[in-house]
């Protein structure tokens, strides 16, 4: 294999050169020509040679316009085994702005592979193998060409130009940017200055007090069932006990489609089940921004998971649920969410650098605490199950 192509979701690409300049640092010459980059190993013998091209759609415009029409229509005639995941698939192809190109002299030995493998990594994009497979961030399958799926834990990733469109700086976003950094900057985490601001309030998509009540309750209930399934436990009496519930508080239209998939999957998937059972992290700001739990602590600790099902099933009805909310303000919860934006960056970043998270905190529940926010806020305007996760 003499090609390996990386695509991603960027706002900018100013870290790119950083990334290369320091994977290739020891035992490679590297000269640099605008954005591409030529590589070469210094050992006198079996030397290896290739070149890393980098674009991005504001720099090479016509590259996207042509080639990711086509990338997406390749992907769709693909006969996928699971089509929800091609729907994640498509989903992201549909966001990819940044490219990164690489070609060897060569075929690629396992040095120069392993190399692209921790650029993919730092990137956060996905990688594209000749033969048309798929590879999520942590190298692992995401789809093979056949349409089999990988064991790839994958969910897109966009950045907030491609969502939320061209950045518009606001003195509103700005402020909240600079508190959320004198917070985190208070607690000796790392921050990513350049990392953009949220928009502001008035442009958010915001969900209403019952569109937030329907979901956690919607969200608990099936979290159950996952639970279940991850751990082996009676399933037909699990799916049952959940579907009357569901169907007791009025919320059966409320599920999403990977929840609908789990709850008629015959033999569901192990993984998908984990995923939604860790979703206890998401309904927590839930409850939160409906004052059913005073604070959200730093996100070094899972939830208190019996307090989280005991406001909804103590309530015999959705109404009376209802009855027992109020919504906090919109700034309030902006504020978390433009917090645990930055959290999540400093969780990334030291995990591209095999570092453990700072401060304590759980990559896990800062994700899912993330989701949970953005959604409420509709800051990328996406479904709940999938929330863009890039930093």
């Amino acid at each position: 294999m003499n090609y390996f192509t990386i695509f991603a979701s960027r706002n900018d690409m100013d870290d790119i050169d950083g990334f290369i300049m320091e994977l290739f640092a020891k035992g490679h010459t590297i000269k640099k020509n605008g954005n591409d980059y030529t590589v070469q190993t210094n050992s006198l013998f079996n030397k290896r040679k290739m070149t890393i091209r980098v674009s991005h759609e504001s720099t090479n415009p016509a590259y996207f316009e042509t080639n990711i029409p086509g990338m997406i229509g390749f992907y769709d005639r693909i006969p996928f085994a699971d089509e929800n995941r091609k729907e994640l698939v498509l989903t992201q192809i549909s966001v990819l702005n940044a490219l990164i190109a690489v070609e060897a002299e060569k075929a690629l030995g396992d040095e120069q592979l392993r190399q692209c493998m921790a650029l993919l990594s730092a990137v956060g994009g996905i990688g594209f193998m000749q033969d048309g497979t798929l590879l999520d961030d942590d190298g692992q399958v995401i789809v093979y060409p056949d349409g089999a799926s990988g064991p790839a834990n994958f969910r897109p990733r966009a950045c907030t130009g491609k969502v939320m469109g061209p950045e518009r700086p606001s003195e509103e976003g700005e402020r909240r940017k600079r508190a959320s950094i004198d917070y985190i900057h208070g607690r000796g985490i790392p921050y990513l200055d350049s990392l953009p601001p949220l928009p502001p309030l008035a442009e958010c998509q915001w969900k209403s007090q019952e569109e937030i009540a329907r979901r956690a309750v919607a969200l608990l209930i099936v979290i159950q069932y996952a639970c279940d399934a991850a751990q082996g436990g009676d399933l037909a009496e699990s799916r049952d006990f959940v579907l009357s519930t569901l169907r007791k508080f009025g919320v059966e239209d409320e599920l999403t489609g990977n929840e609908r998939h789990l709850l008629e999957a015959e033999e569901p998937s192990p993984q998908e089940a984990v995923n939604i059972a860790w979703q206890y992290e998401a309904y927590w700001p839930l409850i939160w921004a409906l004052r059913l739990t005073d604070t959200l602590d730093f996100p070094d600790r899972t939830c208190d998971c019996n307090y989280a099902i005991e406001v909804v099933s103590k309530c015999d009805s959705f109404g009376e649920f209802y009855r027992s909310t109020a919504l906090r303000s919109r700034e309030e919860i902006l504020n978390e969410a433009d917090k645990i934006y930055r959290l999540h960056w400093a969780c990334v970043n030291s995990r591209i650098h095999g570092q453990e998270a700072p401060a304590g905190m759980n990559e896990s529940v800062v994700m899912e605490r993330r989701r949970g926010l953005f959604w409420m806020a509709g800051c990328d305007r996406e479904d709940w199950d999938h929330i863009p996760m890039d930093t």
